[in-house]
C-alpha cells in the first residue's frame, strides 16, 4: 500500500476533478431544458462552443506527426460518430425523460458493456466473480429506475432506454480505439474524432430545426452552453487524460467513480431531484459493482 505522503495526488486530483466536471454535464443539460430548448438544440450550442478547442487540440497534437492514412481517416470517423456524436445525441435524448442521477448511474454501467463486447467479439472469458459484480451493479440501477418510474411515469423506460443506448455506442468507441490511440495518440484521436462529432451536431442542427431558433438564444442559454462546452466537456478530457499520464487508466478510473456522487448531490441541490432510500441504495450497488469489476478483471 502506498504510503499517505507518497500517494500521486496531482493525478488524484485531476481525475476526480475531471469525473465532477464532466458529470456536470446532465445538470447543465437539465437546465437548458428549463429555458424551453430540446436535445438537438442543447448538443449544438455544446460542439459549436467546443469546436475550436478540439480543432486547437488536434492541431497541436497533430504537429509533426505523419499525416493520416486512409484506414485512419475511415477510423476517425468512426470512432468520432460512436463515441462522440451518436453517444452524447442519445445521452442528451435521454435526459429529457430521466433524472440526472439515473442517467448518470446507467452510463456507469460502460465497464460492463465493454466486458460483454469482449466476450462477443474476441472470445474472451468471463470468470464468475465478474458475472457477479455486473450482477450487483445492474440490481443497482433497476432500483433506481424502479424509483423513477414512480414519478417520471412511463417515459422514464424510453429515457433508461435511450441513455443505455448511449452506453452502447460509447462501449463500442472503447473497444475499437485501442489499437487507434496506440498509432495516433490519445490527445490527437479526441481531437479529431470530437471534431467529427462537433460537425455532425452542427450539421444536425441546421437539418431538424430552423436557424432562427439559435439566433433567438437568450444570454443565460448561451452563457450554459458555453460553461457545458468548456467546464463539462473540453476540460474534463484533458484532465482525465493528464491524469492517466500521472496514475494510470486503472487508478483513473476508480477515482471517476466520484461521478455518479457528483451527479446525485448536483441533482438534489440544483435541480431539486428527489432523494429517497431506493436511490442512495442502487446508487451504492452501483459503485460496489464497478469497483469489484475493476478489482477482478
Amino acid at each position: 500500500m502506498t504510503p499517505p505522503d507518497r500517494l500521486p495526488w496531482a493525478g488524484l486530483a485531476l481525475a476526480m476533478t475531471g469525473a465532477i466536471a464532466f458529470s456536470g454535464k446532465a445538470i447543465v443539460a437539465k437546465l437548458l431544458y428549463r429555458h424551453g430548448l430540446d436535445a438537438v438544440t442543447v448538443l449544438f450550442f455544446r460542439m459549436l462552443f467546443a469546436l475550436p478547442f478540439f480543432l486547437a487540440m488536434a492541431w497541436w497534437a497533430s504537429r509533426g506527426k505523419p499525416a493520416l492514412t486512409a484506414q485512419d481517416k475511415r477510423m476517425v470517423l468512426l470512432l468520432g460518430v460512436t463515441g462522440y456524436y451518436l453517444a452524447s445525441f442519445l445521452d442528451f435524448l435521454g435526459l429529457q425523460y430521466i433524472s440526472a442521477s439515473l442517467e448518470r448511474l446507467i452510463l456507469y454501467l460502460n465497464p460492463t458493456l465493454v466486458l460483454a463486447f469482449g466476450v462477443l467479439l474476441f472470445g474472451r472469458k468471463v470468470s464468475g466473480r465478474q458475472l457477479m459484480a455486473i450482477g450487483v451493479s445492474y440490481v443497482g440501477v433497476a432500483l433506481v429506475f424502479g424509483h423513477e418510474v414512480g414519478f417520471q411515469g412511463p417515459d422514464a423506460a424510453l429515457g433508461a432506454v435511450l441513455v443505455f443506448g448511449s452506453a452502447v455506442s460509447y462501449a463500442v468507441y472503447l473497444v475499437y480505439s485501442g489499437e487507434v490511440v496506440q498509432r495516433l495518440g490519445a490527445l490527437r484521436l479526441v481531437g479529431l474524432a470530437s471534431t467529427v462529432a462537433c460537425a455532425l451536431c452542427i450539421g444536425q442542427f441546421f437539418v431538424l430545426r430552423s436557424p432562427e431558433v439559435a439566433l433567438g438564444a437568450t444570454a443565460p442559454v448561451l452563457w450554459l452552453s458555453l460553461f457545458n462546452a468548456t467546464v463539462c466537456t473540453v476540460a474534463p478530457v484533458l484532465m482525465v487524460m493528464m491524469a492517466i499520464e500521472r496514475i494510470g487508466p486503472t487508478l483513473a478510473a476508480q477515482t471517476g467513480m466520484v461521478g455518479p456522487m457528483s451527479t446525485l448531490l448536483m441533482g438534489i441541490v440544483i435541480l431539486g431531484e428527489p432523494f429517497t432510500a431506493w436511490v442512495g441504495a442502487g446508487t451504492a450497488l452501483v459503485l460496489v459493482g464497478i469497483w469489484m469489476l475493476a478489482r477482478w478483471r
